[in-house]
């Protein structure tokens, strides 16, 4: 369990923060910037979820939980030592990579197929989940970009890329599943 007593620390006065295996680093590491924008696409879902309702509501719920999930994951860099920890880091799993994918599949089976690209819009809700889309995706360049030179759970790099398709699907059954959304006119202002 977490107790947070203190919220400020003075820690990180001189630009250093540490890890969750207590390294410290500084503030503007890639692992730093992947996790910290995990943190933010998470604000940014509560933003959301102020315009949502019921099992999309849940859903949400759910992926806000699993994105404290990725950003534990993130901030625990050294994979190969997690046997040996006294407290086994919490790491990103496949089956919520799989459960947002039956998610979106779900979705999507009560969408029709898209015609043309879709700009974001129409309800608040979808406006807000197209943010979040928009966020996540920066979240999982940026953690894809840390792969390329630390270790990383693939898993947490699945889930974010699966996490922004539903963003996608979700944002179209918020503009009353597909039929209010903004579609893309190719040069419709030359």
């Amino acid at each position: 369990m977490v107790v947070l007593n203190k919220i400020y620390t003075r820690g990180g006065d001189a630009g250093e923060t540490a890890l969750g295996n207590g390294v410290r680093v500084a503030k503007h590491s890639a692992r730093v910037s992947a996790y910290g924008t995990v943190d933010e696409t998470n604000a940014t879902v509560g933003l959301a979820r102020l315009h949502a309702d019921g099992e999309l509501d849940a859903q949400l719920s759910r992926i806000q939980n699993d994105l404290f999930d990725v950003g534990a994951d993130l901030c625990r860099p050294d994979m190969e030592k997690d046997a040996q920890a006294e407290y086994p880091p919490l790491r990103v799993t496949q089956d919520q990579v799989t459960r947002l994918e039956t998610e979106i599949d779900a979705m999507n089976d009560a969408l029709d197929p898209l015609r043309s690209f879709i700009l974001p819009g129409g309800s608040a809700l979808s406006a807000y989940l197209h943010l979040c889309r928009t966020v996540s995706r920066r979240a999982e360049r940026l953690t894809v970009e840390l792969a390329q030179s630390e270790t990383v759970n693939p898993a947490a790099v699945k889930y974010l890329n699966r996490l922004s398709d539903w963003f996608f699907v979700a944002a179209r059954i918020a503009n009353n599943g597909g039929k209010d959304d903004v579609l893309w006119v190719p040069g419709a202002n030359r």
